[in-house]
């Protein structure tokens, strides 16, 4: 659906720190402006810390406690007044009008789930979408306040997905085809101003996508309209070399494989959701995440290629606070299916795992997994293997706490040996020991775990060693952003 001869198509999407009031909302209306009629769609997400305050409220009404009124009232102070410093004067009652009827539907929404003292899945969720609508419904006035034709456009009409609310999956094929109708009938001339984050189920019950869904929606809109480039607009410079906050010297990206940007993100460089690289990557394009601040600053850019002579690390990433799980005894040797069972136990519990390492010998598997899913980690593992611990064939599970997880991320890696002797040998010359590792056959990732105490020092000797000087062969400056 690209225009012929035109520019190339592009999404915007703006994180919810670059639409945190009226003043960042009219910065990013700019961006948008400038960007022409290539502006085919913007992704909205709610404005700063508007999620957080709708859901603390609801949890608020399912306790009996009144202060959710409170909370709902600076929520709606907040979006009318910057509903009356971006309209133009000719739709601010409009705007404000629907801006009411929208906090009087949440109001009798919580009022219900005050009654009922419950805040059930789908409450939360339909509680939650409100932001991104809200916002939606300003940032399409702000730009046709600078004379951009656009349209506040209700996402879930286009984004179809299944009723696992919180983190609903999304039906594909039928977003597409819901997304490219709209599209085709709303004309290439008007920009259209979608919420992201949310969806429906085919019964209309909304859902959201998981925290840094607006990201996804996005990508989906990129996908379903052929787009040339997918714009992540946020708060921050880069995708960096490591955490500017353990790493004053780090410094930010010019291009990076999808795959290195997933495998950075993992492993704690929260900077693009990672689900919404897969329709990107999967429809070939090119992924941009810019700074919303400084719209003139080099940015990243994120493909299917890493760039010829990629440097041999991109980039280190961690976690900063871990459990590590073992499970050993010698009634595994040689037993298929034990991993099978431990890790669709730690599934059925909802527990991600982080990172897996066994030993050779098949006496033991150890997995990284969040402090807050110990508890259902080990009930899990003991109930399934109850057989074996009777029999003395199983060791009870072993929890290790107060860990980190380090990353150390490159496509160049493949093809440069010694790599892991130098991470080896980088902290061994600092005492600091390695409780686990492990490394992918892809050969772009090696993952250790050490001490949480030693996570920082540990990623500042790491990058001194790979990253401290510009490689020669490194493209110009790059880059900014992060998202929400």
């Amino acid at each position: 659906m690209s225009r012929a001869g035109g520019p190339a198509l592009k999404i915007l999407k703006f994180g919810g720190s670059s639409l945190r009031d009226a003043a960042a909302i009219r910065r990013a209306v700019g961006i948008v402006a400038a960007a022409g009629t290539a502006a085919r769609a913007v992704v909205v997400s709610a404005m700063g810390g508007v999620t957080d305050a709708l859901l603390a409220a609801a949890r608020k009404a399912e306790l009996r406690d009144d202060g959710y009124h409170d909370g709902i009232e600076a929520l709606r102070g907040r979006h009318l007044e910057a509903a009356r410093a971006l309209a133009a004067e000719d739709e601010r009652a409009e705007l404000a009008s629907a801006l009411e009827r929208a906090f009087a539907d949440l109001a009798d929404l919580l009022h219900g789930t005050y009654l009922l003292r419950e805040a059930s899945g789908r409450t939360l969720d339909s509680v939650a979408g409100y932001g991104e609508r809200l916002s939606s419904w300003i940032v399409a006035a702000a730009l046709r306040g600078r004379r951009v034709a656009a349209d506040a456009v209700d996402a879930r009409e286009l984004i179809e997905t299944d009723d696992r609310f919180g983190a609903a999956r999304v039906d594909h094929e039928t977003t597409r085809a819901r997304v490219r109708r709209h599209f085709a009938a709303a004309g290439e001339d008007r920009v259209q101003v979608v919420p992201g984050f949310v969806g429906a189920t085919p019964h209309g019950h909304a859902t959201t996508l998981g925290r840094g869904g607006s990201d996804y929606t996005a990508a989906l809109l990129a996908a379903a309209l052929d787009a040339g480039a997918l714009e992540l607009w946020t708060d921050v410079d880069a995708v960096m070399t490591a955490d500017p906050g353990l790493v004053p010297e780090a410094r930010p990206i010019a291009h990076l494989s999808y795959v290195e940007l997933l495998e950075l993100c993992h492993f704690g460089a929260k900077i693009v959701f990672p689900p919404a690289i897969h329709p990107s990557r999967a429809a070939r394009i090119p992924v941009l995440i810019r700074n919303t601040f400084r719209p003139d600053a080099p940015y990243t850019t994120v493909t299917t290629e890493t760039g010829p002579h990629p440097p041999p690390v991109r980039g280190i990433s961690s976690i900063g606070r871990i459990a590590l799980l073992r499970l050993e005894g010698e009634g595994m040797i040689g037993v298929p299916g034990i991993a099978g069972r431990l890790f669709s136990a730690l599934a059925e519990r909802d527990v991600s795992v982080i990172l897996i390492s066994q030993a050779s010998s098949e006496h033991s598997i150890c997995c990284a997994v969040e402090p807050g899913a110990v508890e259902r980690a080990v009930r899990a593992i003991e109930a399934t293997f109850a057989l074996e611990r009777r029999l003395g064939l199983v060791e009870p599970p072993v929890v290790e706490d107060d860990l980190a997880v380090i990353a150390v991320v490159g496509a160049g890696m493949r093809d440069r040996p010694g790599i892991a002797g130098a991470v080896f040998s980088t902290l061994g010359g600092l005492g600091i020991n390695v409780r686990a590792i492990t490394q992918g056959s892809s050969e772009l990732n090696i993952s250790l775990v050490v001490a949480a105490a030693d996570r920082a020092e540990a990623v500042r000797a790491l990058h001194r060693t790979f990253l401290a000087a510009e490689p020669a062969s490194r493209p110009a400056a790059v880059a900014s952003g992060s998202t929400q």
